[in-house]
């Protein structure tokens, strides 16, 4: 009997497709790449048209004397590594580890892990792509260039352990410049005028709009005073009434961007996180024997497409059909790609539709259960029908002054019975319906109030709003945006601040250096400019070799002069002004990946540090003499305790406040969720009412 040999990256894979193909079939894992470029060195030979050096990776030396024990006893060697750049690669790495013919159908792929799907890949191998191979070993190359030749002169004129990325560098640029933007920001006033008005004793907001006939902005208290002194009495005239009807279509299939973005906002998810629970959805869950054993959940979670496939389509077509009624059934339209995207792989979606969130809950963990709920329900509201809108615009008149009021109500919720998706605009709210009001008829303002207003500086990214713009601009792929959020955290160059990033003085110095002597490595269009010269690799219309000397004549020349040029930079440790209780010596102020922190200025002969505690103004409860400060736990969660800890062991996760219980004099405390925050008493049912 023949006996075939299929390598995959993981364990966990390994075991699912070894389930679909049966016994003539032994599945391996390579555990991701088993070669690359030596850590010790820059492995790559500048004189010789950029030729790599390539090496086992430490540790994998065991793996790979297994998969060559395991090749000598296959007929055939499919190689099935992940259906991308990074995935082509490591196949071609096995390809030269285990002696395979480059020019032999050794390589199979596929964008989701069910039955159909693998023995359909096994019917159409075919031989390894080179272009893909080449745009992966091209962006190494660059990175690496890049890394080795920046990094140890910053070791020099900054600090020891300093690196430079290409990609990072632009991200950790975009963070600075953001900042920048915020210190420099200067607020305009600006006021509105809102007013309640009532008509049959149904009450309705509506705000000033302008006068005799044209929009007007209010920028002064004059401004404000020239529309009340103009107006008379309270009753104003519906002038206008526009009725329409307007269709709110469902969003595409999660890409990789989308789904972080959505997993931020919705689940509270980091980048890492949601790529490392998608990908064991992705590898196959244990579901029992009597729905299939391991089962891989969703397609492939590195995409920048939204296509779907029409058996998908369709699958969704036969679920919602049989749920909700032929009437909300989407089209056959298809969700447009976003521009420059490679449209490899379909969309994120469930490799069934007909497994509902619900029948899995038991078999998943609550972050996987959570996360294929969000892919699922996105996926099914994107196969429905768009959501219908009844809008209602009535334009109310008083002296030639024009106050408007809008409402919408649902008049048929298509998609939006799924799933409706989020926004970082937390302000938008669904507007009330009107009461039916006619033209010509008057309604009567109960009350006109003026505010003050001034306009806020653009916000500090959040992973999600990073994410966004990254991909907007052309910068990074799919695969890269996790790994940089994660690396610009870890080198110290940027830290999270109420989960929306901050420079640090370190990357600030850093970026300040690159920037002087290395400008095109933080240069938004070069980056872009550079991720199209990869994709031409990938699509075989330019040779790798040529766009790396094109990046590196320049380089090279640079690299000399900062060499010369570039001044040491002393970063001194701010004194926090206490000793340390252990040695005596002052302690300091250092920043690490969440942060600063407090440390021994004596280190390395003392490793004491500590959190820098913030005070929130609260007396503590308990010992009647500590105070209360914030803290946070190993994964990051807020919480509230005595600052006398240990001696006293006060915890509240909810922030004490500085009044006492009317009810019972006990602490009160605030009680915050996504949408709302509400004081309450941490003893007895007492609490005040819910602010937005």
């Amino acid at each position: 009997m023949a006996q075939y040999l299929v390598i995959v990256e993981s364990p966990a894979k390994a075991k699912t497709i070894e389930r679909y193909l049966g016994k003539k079939y032994k599945v391996k894992a390579s555990m991701g790449h088993v070669r690359d470029l030596p850590k010790s060195q820059m492995g790559v030979d500048v004189s010789n048209e950029y030729q790599p050096k390539y090496i086992t990776i430490r540790g994998k030396g065991p793996v790979l004397k297994e998969l060559k024990t395991a090749a000598k006893k296959a007929d055939k060697i499919y190689l099935a590594a992940d259906p991308d750049r990074e995935g082509e690669a490591i196949a071609w790495h096995l390809a030269h580890s285990l002696n395979i013919d480059l020019d032999s159908e050794c390589r199979v792929v596929f964008n989701e892990i069910t039955k159909d799907a693998i023995k359909d890949s096994f019917k159409h191998p075919r031989t390894i792509n080179m272009d893909l191979v080449d745009a992966q070993q091209a962006r190494r190359i660059l990175d690496r260039l890049v890394g080795y030749n920046i990094s140890p002169l910053l070791w020099q004129k900054v600090k020891k352990g300093l690196s430079a990325g290409r990609v990072q560098s632009v991200a950790v640029k975009m963070i600075i410049d953001r900042e920048n933007e915020i210190k420099e920001f200067k607020p305009e006033e600006y006021w509105s005028i809102q007013s309640l008005f009532t008509k049959d004793k149904h009450q309705f907001e509506g705000s000033f709009y302008g006068y005799d006939g044209k929009k007007q902005g209010l920028k002064s208290k004059d401004d404000v005073d020239k529309v009340l002194d103009r107006l008379k009495g309270k009753d104003f005239l519906v002038e206008k009434v526009n009725k329409r009807e307007r269709r709110r279509n469902p969003s595409p299939a999660f890409t990789t961007s989308s789904l972080q973005q959505e997993a931020a906002r919705k689940l509270n998810f980091r980048a890492r996180k949601t790529m490392m629970v998608a990908q064991q959805l992705y590898e196959g869950i244990d579901l029992g024997k009597r729905e299939g054993g391991i089962t891989g959940l969703i397609t492939y979670m590195r995409t920048d497409s939204t296509r779907i496939s029409n058996t998908a389509k369709n699958q969704a077509k036969d679920y919602i059909e049989e749920k909700f009624g032929k009437e909300y059934l989407g089209g056959n339209k298809r969700a447009k790609n976003n521009e420059g995207a490679q449209d490899a792989h379909e969309a994120i979606r469930p490799t069934n539709a007909l497994r509902d969130p619900q029948s899995l809950k038991s078999a998943l963990s609550r972050d996987q259960y959570r996360l294929y709920k969000l892919i699922w329900e996105r996926f099914i509201a994107s196969q429905m029908a768009p959501a219908v809108m009844d809008t209602m615009t009535v334009h109310l008149t008083n002296q030639g002054i024009e106050f408007r009021a809008t409402g919408s109500k649902v008049k048929f919720k298509g998609f939006m019975k799924v799933y409706i998706e989020s926004s970082d605009d937390k302000k938008k709210q669904q507007d009330k319906w009107l009461p039916n009001l006619e033209e010509g008829t008057t309604v009567t303002a109960e009350n006109i109030d003026p505010n003050q207003h001034f306009t806020q500086p653009p916000p500090r990214y959040t992973e999600a709003r990073l994410v966004k713009t990254m991909e907007e601009k052309g910068i990074g792929r799919p695969s890269t945006y996790a790994p940089t959020l994660d690396t610009i955290q870890r080198r110290g160059y940027v830290a999270l601040d109420n989960r929306r990033f901050v420079p640090t003085e370190l990357g600030e110095i850093v970026m300040k250096l690159i920037e002087e002597f290395f400008p095109e490595i933080i240069d938004v269009a070069f980056t872009v400019k550079m991720e199209g010269d990869l994709d031409s690799i990938e699509e075989g219309k330019t040779e790798w070799v040529n766009i790396i000397d094109q990046f590196y004549s320049g380089f090279d020349k640079r690299l000399e002069k900062a060499e010369k040029e570039m001044e040491k930079v002393e970063i001194r440790d701010e004194p926090a002004g206490i000793d340390c209780e252990k040695c005596g010596h002052e302690m300091v102020y250092k920043m690490g990946r969440y942060g600063k922190f407090l440390a021994c200025s004596n280190f390395p002969d003392c490793r004491n540090t500590k959190p820098i505690l913030k005070k929130i103004g609260v007396d503590c409860p308990n010992c009647k003499d500590g105070n209360i400060v914030e803290r946070k736990t190993k994964k990051r969660r807020t919480f509230y305790g005595c600052d006398n800890y240990p001696k006293c062991e006060f915890i509240s996760w909810d922030k004490p406040i500085a009044r006492n219980c009317p009810k019972c004099q006990s602490m009160l405390v605030e009680k915050k969720t996504k949408k709302t925050s509400q004081v309450q008493c941490s003893s007895c049912d007492y609490k005040e009412e819910e602010q937005k």
